[in-house]
Parts: C-alpha cells; structure tokens; sequence
C-alpha cells in the first residue's frame, strides 16, 4: 500500500511538473533547478550538470551526469552534495527508456572500496540520486539497471572530485 501511493504520488507530481517547481514542493526540484525562472534557469542548470560520458550494452546507451548541488544542499542542512543521474535509451531507435529498476555503487577514492546500492529514483526522463562524494579524488560509478525489457545490464563511470 506504502509503495502504491508513493507510486502515484510520483506520477501525479510528473504530471505537473511546472507547477511542482514552482511551489518547491519536489525536492529534486528545489536542488536541481536554482530559485530562478524561465529560460535563464534552465541554461544554468544545464551549465552546472557534468557529463559522465556514455557505454551502450546489449542495445541499451546509458548517459551519465553529475550536479554539483552541495551549497543547494547544505542550505537545507544535507550532506549530499551531488545528484547522480541516468538516462537510457534504445541504442537502435534512440526511444527513451524510462521504465526500470536502477542502483548506483560508489567507490570509495581513499579505499577503493564500493559502498552499498543506491536506488536510482525515476524522475521522468533520468534515473537519479542525492548523492556525497566528501573527498577529493576519482569516484567510480557502478551503474546496474533491469529494464523494462527484463534484461539486467551494467555500466561503469568515473568523476574526479577536485
């Protein structure tokens, strides 16, 4: 029952997204969008977010970015500091792939240890996360994901914290 209205609380929130950010009711939206309107807003979000890079496995391209979201984040008295997010699409046809279960394992700079799976919420046309990455040094992104096509698929990225 929990997880059927958190499903639908969700859709009803992708359903109005305009009005969502503008009442700062959606958390990704307040970190992700700065307090801004109109197309000024959205050229600076997009200057801030840091291509990963893309891999495509058994037909499938996963993109990956970063959004240094920390000072949005420390405002409200949170460690996370980055947003982590997915996109996928069919590597024949370049349709989206927006249905799925996704996870992300970071490692570890100073350990070169991976910590345990995060879940990668669906937000419309990504997959994303509130991540910390506290220390300087190259953080690796273990990306696994099952898709609506049933198919389970790994992909790998890397970001340098400087």
């Amino acid at each position: 029952m929990k997880r059927s209205l958190i499903t639908l609380t969700t859709l009803a929130l992708l359903h109005l997204p305009v009005f969502a950010a503008e009442q700062n009711h959606n958390r990704h939206d307040q970190h992700a969008m700065p307090q801004h309107s109109g197309h000024a807003a959205m050229e600076k979000a997009r200057t801030q977010t840091t291509m990963l890079g893309e891999q495509t496995v058994d037909g499938v391209k996963c993109k990956a970015m970063v959004n240094d979201v920390g000072a949005a984040m420390a405002e409200m008295g949170m460690k996370e500091n980055y947003h982590f997010m997915v996109m996928f699409n069919d590597a024949a046809t370049g349709a989206a792939i927006e249905q799925g279960t996704v996870a992300v394992k970071i490692t570890d700079p100073k350990t070169g240890k991976a910590g345990d799976p995060i879940a990668l919420m669906g937000m419309g046309n990504h997959f994303g996360a509130d991540v910390s990455l506290p220390e300087k040094g190259e953080y690796q992104f273990q990306v696994g994901a099952k898709l609506a096509d049933g198919n389970k698929r790994q992909f790998q990225f890397g970001y340098t914290v400087k």
